[in-house]
Order: structure tokens, then sequence, then C-alpha cells
């Protein structure tokens, strides 16, 4: 079973990696950019079929090491 993992720094979070890339982008010529929020996306690999043992993988693994729920939220898609 293949998944994805998609992580966000949440609303009102500083992101000035955001701001440096949309200040690239700007000098870049590409127009009408009135902000970027960077984040990270995971595509992972699961070694089962059941759903609902891959939902508590993926959320043990996001919990645990790929996002910091302290900043971050996440989301994932299974497929």
């Amino acid at each position: 079973m293949k998944a994805r993992v998609i992580v966000t720094l949440k609303t009102g979070v500083l992101d000035p990696q955001g701001k440096a890339i949309e200040g690239a982008l700007k000098s870049l010529g590409v127009g009408a950019v009135d902000g970027v929020r960077q984040g990270k996306v995971f595509d992972i690999d699961l070694g089962t079929s059941d759903r609902s043992q891959a939902e508590f993988i993926l959320n043990a693994a996001c919990e645990k090491l790929l996002a910091n729920t302290v900043v971050e939220n996440y989301r994932f898609e299974i497929g």
C-alpha cells in the first residue's frame, strides 16, 4: 500500500523559507505571487493492505518523527 504524507506549518507560524521563496520568485519575474508557505511531502510504501493499520502506522510516524506537531499540521492520503 502506498501513502503520501503532507506536512505544513500551522497558520500563524512564521515561515522564513516561504518568504525567501516568495522573494526569489518575484525577483525572477514571476508575477502575482502574494505569498508562499513551504512544507514537506513524504511518499511511503507500507507493508500492509489493511487501511486501519495503515492509518495507525502513518499517525505514529507523523507524531513521532515526520511532523513537529507544535508548529506543523499533517495529513495523509492512502492509495
